[in-house]
């Protein structure tokens, strides 16, 4: 039986709708302004937040800025450190805090896009267990329907760091969605209106073209970010709230109970004084002093050091255009044979002119972070005549104390255009001072087709007491 209130709701609904018959909604009906986010901050795990947290602080209060949170996943392969649940018990707990975490700086609208947390440096690991496409159209439905003017994201590129696949693969779905969320031939069933009252597959929405992103990085480097985008300074005292911006921002860090109770206990005993100097500490492993926003894109004009929310009142370039582009940070690709570094490597060579991601900052030389004592795997891509086949030989040099076969490999490559393969490199196992000491170290893979060289590859190596695995 019908309770009262819902019979009556339901008579006047019909009266202002005629429900008695199938009709096709009004599709001129405004977006729902519940939703609207001027900020939409897109992060792989709980926690992850952090990065953007005292800009998000600054916006909100002080530019009367509205901000909403995506997450890729729930965290469901991290440590707790707090309780006993794993795996998917933890991940309920973790979506908790983050929601507790977001409501403390006054952000409702949250959401998850169901990706698997995916613990290894790949992005291709990461974008294979979500399911890249089916990923893509849930954050492109949740961008038309947030219309945010500004995303800020993870960086999708590979530095010495935490380097986690999963931080990298939400800063490609970003990109990816950015350039696609306006464009009424993308995921069209997201923008049909139902035919019949009991459609439930058709979502009504309309295209939107975000204008601008910026990326945060976890490299251990950040100095090399200076000068990419603009600045702020999470130390300023909110003219708002009469505090500084971190200081918010490390009371929702607090709602991440799985990650950081030691943390947690121990600042939740410290004076204002006392938190005030372990911030200032810049040892400390929190926000920089100033903290850059890395531009990433935009379909506005200005700089990348221009404030955030300058020139969005300019017309959008057409979108369409957004996927093409001369810029490629690998250089010319015409010569061949030529070698160069595969997988996650090689996707981003392709990845960053597709996208028009000419301002984006990479690394000088290909760089990767490795557990001490684990084997590293270098994976080559030879291009070649596709005529034909062809002798490859590989000339290894290694610094002193690490291992792989012989150090002139030969390998017969199939008449095909395109030839992979992989050299395992164990590394040393290093501990104590000596890893301490232990600095970025180079590899090199000189390669010959045919008796021809054919060009150098070079990875550069920063070995730590740990790390997330290379590949899942």
């Amino acid at each position: 039986m019908r309770p009262v209130w819902k019979s009556m709701l339901w008579s006047m609904v019909c009266l202002l709708a005629t429900c008695g018959n199938a009709q096709t909604p009004q599709k001129g009906n405004p977006p729902d302004d519940r939703y609207k986010a001027d900020i939409l901050i897109v992060v792989a795990h709980p926690d992850d937040e952090a990065f953007f947290t005292p800009y998000a602080v600054k916006a909100m209060n002080d530019m009367h800025k509205s901000v909403a949170v995506i997450f890729s996943t729930r965290g469901g392969s991290g440590a707790n450190r707090f309780t006993r649940e794993r795996g998917p018990a933890m991940a309920n707990e973790r979506e908790i805090e983050a929601r507790e975490a977001c409501a403390r700086l006054g952000i409702k609208n949250v959401w998850f896009l169901d990706g698997k947390d995916s613990a290894s440096q790949n992005v291709l690991d990461s974008l294979s267990s979500w399911g890249h496409g089916a990923t893509l159209e849930r954050l492109i439905g949740l961008i038309r329907l947030a219309r945010p003017d500004v995303i800020l994201t993870h960086h999708p590129g590979i530095f010495v760091g935490e380097d986690h696949g999963d931080h990298q693969a939400t800063g490609v779905l970003v990109v990816e969605a950015f350039d696609l969320a306006g464009s009424p031939a993308v995921f069209p069933a997201q923008l049909s209106g139902d035919m019949t009252h009991y459609e439930s597959n058709l979502s009504n929405l309309r295209p939107w073209q975000a204008k601008k992103i910026y990326v945060g990085s976890d490299a251990d480097d950040g100095k090399q970010f200076e000068g990419t985008g603009p600045t702020y300074s999470p130390r300023e005292i909110s003219p708002t709230l009469k505090k500084p911006y971190w200081m918010p921002a490390i009371e929702s860090a607090m709602a991440h109970r799985t990650q950081f109770p030691e943390f947690i206990d121990r600042i939740a005993k410290m004076s204002d004084a006392e938190l005030e100097k372990m911030m200032n500490d810049p040892d400390s492993g929190w926000w920089g002093d100033p903290s850059t926003l890395i531009f990433a894109k935009s379909v506005v004009g200005g700089t990348p050091t221009d404030p955030v929310f300058s020139h969005l009142d300019e017309k959008p370039v057409n979108p369409a255009s957004q996927g093409v582009s001369s810029c490629d940070p690998g250089g010319p690709r015409e010569r061949v044979p030529r070698v160069e570094l595969g997988g996650p490597w090689e996707f981003y060579s392709h990845f960053y002119p597709a996208h028009g991601l000419c301002q984006l900052k990479v690394a000088n030389v290909p760089e990767i972070v490795v557990k001490a004592g684990l084997p590293l795997i270098v994976p080559l891509v030879i291009e070649h005549d596709a005529s034909k086949k062809a002798n490859l030989s590989v000339s290894v040099k290694l610094p002193e104390g690490w291992k792989t076969g012989p150090d002139t490999m030969k390998i017969a490559l199939a008449a095909e255009s395109s030839s992979s393969i992989a050299i395992h490199v164990d590394t040393p196992a290093l501990s104590g001072e000596a890893l301490k000491k232990a600095k970025l170290q180079e590899l090199r893979f000189a390669a010959e087709v045919d008796g021809k060289p054919v060009g150098e590859v070079v990875l550069r190596v920063t070995l730590k007491a740990s790390a997330l695995p290379q590949a899942l």
